[in-house]
């Protein structure tokens, strides 16, 4: 792997983190049910993409 491709797996393991991260909190806060429900499968998600970006190196 190059390092260009380094940085691009870098990069979109912490959008990835931001990003399950953010759904998580919002979950938590939303009062409808079907809302934070859709924002667990979010999380979820975001979750197995960063777990597929982590096997890459």
């Amino acid at each position: 792997m190059t390092s260009k491709e380094l940085l691009y797996v870098e990069d979109s393991l912490g959008h990835e983190k931001f990003m399950k991260s953010c759904s998580v909190k919002t979950s938590a806060k939303l009062q409808d049910v079907a809302l934070s429900s859709y924002m667990g499968e979010l999380e979820k998600k975001h979750a197995e993409i960063y777990d597929k970006f982590l096997k890459l190196l």
